[in-house]
C-alpha cells in the first residue's frame, strides 16, 4: 500500500513530464475497483432502494474528510468500488430508462487525457491545442447539418444549456417581448429558459398525437403579435417522436417574423445515417439546432452542442475581460474564446468527441446508430407479438413504449419501482394517450436478442407476482 505523502511532500500531479508515470499505477487500481464493483453489483443497478444504498455508502466511506489521509490507492479502491457497486450502469442491457447512453471506451480514455492536462477553454494561453481541436470539431459537426459556408457550433453541457442559449440568442435578435411557442411534447428546458431569461411565459401548444400539428401552430401564429420563436423537437424524451419539421419551417417562413429552433438533442445524429436521415427532413432550416452527443453519440457526459448556420448568429455571446481576451491580444491574433459560451471555465469536452470521430469515422458511427435503432424495432416486434404486453407504437428512433396488457396505471408504476428496488431492471415511464407506459430507451449497441428476451421474461414474471 502506498502511504500518503509525508509533511511537506506534495502529492503527484496528473500532468507534466512525470504525470503519466504517476497515473499508471493509479489507473490499475481504478480498473480493478471498476471490475470488483460491477461484480458486487451483479445487475443494472444496486438492490435495496435509496435508503439501503445511502446506508451502505455511509458504512463504506465513513468520514468523507478524515483527519489523516488513507493514501491514493486506498481512496481510489474504496471510492471507485463504492461508486461502481452503487451505479445504475447504462452499459448493462437491462438499464434502459434514460437518454444518456453507455460511453465508448475510447471516449472515456480520451476524457482522462483532458482531465490530466486540465485545459480551460476560456483563453488561448490556457488551451492552445484544445482550442484548435474544439474549433475543428464544432465546425465539422455544424457542417453535417448546415451547408452554409460559415456554419458553426458551440459546446454546451447538454440539451438544456443549448436550448437556453438558443432562446437567449433569439431574445437578443428580437427583444424582450419575444413570444416562445412550443409543443406540449417539448423538453421542459424550453419554458424554463423563457422564465430564466425574463421572457413572457412560453406558450405550450397541445400535441395529443405526440407531435406538433402544423395546423395548431398556424392557428397560434395567426393570433400571436410581435416576434416569435417556434421550438420544434426531433426526438421527444417520452417517445422519441419527431415533429413535422418541413411543415413547421414553412409556417415560420410565411409568418415573416418567426424564427425556428429545433431541439434535436436526441434525434439529431440520425443525420449521419443514410437509412434514417430522411426522418430529419427540414432540420437544416432551423435558425439554431440543439444536439447532444452523450445520447446517440456515446460520449461521457457532458457533450452538448448548439449549431447555427452562420457564426455571426453567435455574436451576442461576445464578452471582453482584459485578463482573458484583451483587445490588443485579439488584434495580434490570439483566438478569442470567451464568446464561445456563457461559462468562463470550460473543460475540453470536444477532445473526447474528436477521439471518437477519428476512431470510428462516419461509417463506424452510422453502424452504431443503425444497430441501436434496429434493436428498438426488434424489441417492439417482440412485444407486439407477445400476448402479455401492449405496444404503444413502432419506435421512431430507439425508444419503445409498452405496458403489461392487464395492468392499470397504478400497478404499472408499482411494477417499475419494484424492478428498481430489486435491482433487476431500469425502465422509464411516460404518459401517452392518457395512460402510463413503461419506456425502454435502447442506446446500448452491445445489447443482443437474448438480452431482449431476458427483459421480456423478467417483466412477464414480475407482472404475475
Amino acid at each position: 500500500m502506498t502511504a500518503p505523502p509525508g509533511p511537506g511532500t506534495p502529492p503527484p500531479l496528473a500532468g507534466g513530464r512525470a504525470g503519466a508515470h504517476a497515473l499508471r499505477p493509479l489507473l490499475d487500481t481504478v480498473l480493478e475497483a471498476l471490475h470488483s464493483g460491477a461484480r458486487a453489483r451483479g445487475g443494472p443497478l444496486p438492490a435495496g432502494g435509496p435508503g439501503a444504498l445511502a446506508a451502505r455508502v455511509q458504512a463504506e466511506l465513513g468520514t468523507v474528510l478524515p483527519d489523516h489521509g488513507h493514501g491514493d490507492h486506498e481512496a481510489l479502491r474504496t471510492l471507485v468500488h463504492t461508486l461502481t457497486a452503487g451505479a445504475a450502469d447504462p452499459a448493462d442491457p437491462l438499464c434502459a430508462a434514460h437518454l444518456h447512453g453507455p460511453p465508448l471506451a475510447v471516449a472515456a480514455a480520451a476524457d482522462l487525457a483532458a482531465s490530466a492536462l486540465n485545459p480551460s477553454l476560456d483563453s488561448w494561453d490556457q488551451a492552445p491545442a484544445a482550442s484548435a481541436i474544439e474549433a475543428m470539431v464544432t465546425r465539422t459537426l455544424a457542417a453535417e447539418f448546415y451547408t452554409t459556408p460559415h456554419a458553426d457550433a458551440i459546446l454546451t453541457t447538454g440539451g438544456t444549456e443549448a436550448n437556453q442559449l438558443a432562446l437567449l440568442l433569439a431574445r437578443e435578435r428580437h427583444g424582450p417581448h419575444l413570444t416562445v411557442l412550443h409543443g406540449a411534447n417539448a423538453h421542459h428546458s424550453i419554458p424554463r429558459a423563457a422564465w430564466l431569461l425574463g421572457l413572457p411565459p412560453a406558450q405550450a401548444l397541445p400535441t395529443p398525437t405526440g407531435t406538433l400539428d402544423p395546423a395548431t401552430l398556424a392557428e397560434a401564429l395567426a393570433t400571436t403579435p410581435g416576434p416569435v420563436l417556434v421550438t420544434a423537437t426531433a426526438g421527444t424524451t417520452d417517445a422519441g417522436l419527431i415533429d413535422p419539421l418541413t411543415d413547421l419551417a414553412d409556417l415560420c417562413d410565411r409568418h415573416g417574423n418567426a424564427d425556428l429552433h429545433i431541439d434535436a438533442a436526441y434525434g439529431g445524429l440520425l443525420a449521419l445515417s443514410p437509412r434514417h436521415r430522411t426522418k430529419l427532413t427540414g432540420l437544416t432550416r432551423a435558425r439554431s439546432l440543439t444536439l447532444d452527443l452523450h445520447k446517440l453519440g456515446w460520449q461521457p457526459i457532458a457533450a452538448g452542442l448548439l449549431a447555427v448556420p452562420d457564426t455571426t448568429l453567435l455574436a451576442p455571446l461576445a464578452h471582453q475581460a482584459d485578463y482573458l481576451n484583451a483587445p490588443d491580444d485579439t488584434e495580434a491574433g490570439l483566438p478569442d474564446l470567451l464568446g464561445r459560451s456563457l461559462r468562463t471555465t470550460r473543460r475540453a469536452d470536444a477532445f473526447k468527441i474528436a477521439a471518437t470521430l477519428r476512431s470510428l469515422g462516419r461509417d463506424g458511427l452510422t453502424h452504431l446508430i443503425d444497430r441501436t435503432c434496429d434493436l428498438a424495432a426488434q424489441f417492439a416486434r417482440l412485444l407486439e407479438a407477445h400476448p402479455a404486453f401492449e405496444l404503444h407504437a413502432a419506435p421512431t428512433i430507439s425508444t419503445v413504449l409498452f405496458r403489461p396488457t392487464h395492468a392499470d396505471d397504478t400497478r404499472l408504476a408499482a411494477l417499475r419501482r419494484t424492478l428498481l428496488l430489486d435491482g433487476s431492471a431500469v425502465l422509464g415511464r411516460a404518459t401517452a394517450d392518457g395512460r402510463l407506459w413503461l419506456k425502454a430507451t435502447l442506446l446500448n449497441p452491445h445489447t443482443t436478442a437474448g438480452d431482449l428476451d431476458a427483459l421480456v421474461n423478467l417483466l412477464e414474471g414480475s407482472t404475475h407476482r
